[in-house]
């Protein structure tokens, strides 16, 4: 049995993989995501375990608000949570292994 996550950073860390998930899901999607980040698809899964990138995940859909509701829906996350996500992921004072 997972042991359940309390820490604000590894919920937004999870988030943010599930919006990759969400991005890496959908082709012109995600041609366009690598395109902005510049990164290529060979190395997508590596970026991937960089806190930095998954904040770039999250700035990303929360850009445009049709791909924040098309990713809540499909994650059955609220935006709120998803916007929390992103804040967490952008505040530099949240550190991994803050209990």
């Amino acid at each position: 049995m997972k042991k359940p996550v309390h820490n604000p950073r590894e919920v937004a860390e999870i988030v943010a993989i599930q919006a990759l998930g969400f991005i890496a899901g959908d082709p012109e999607r995600l041609g366009l995501f690598l395109a902005e980040t510049g990164i290529g698809p060979e190395t997508l899964r590596n970026a991937a375990s960089n806190p930095q990138f998954l904040a770039s995940v999250l700035d990303f859909v929360m850009r445009d608000d049709a791909t924040v509701k098309a990713f809540a829906a499909a994650s059955e996350l609220h935006p709120t949570n998803i916007a929390a996500a992103h804040q967490v992921l952008g505040d530099p004072r949240w550190e991994r292994d803050v209990p």
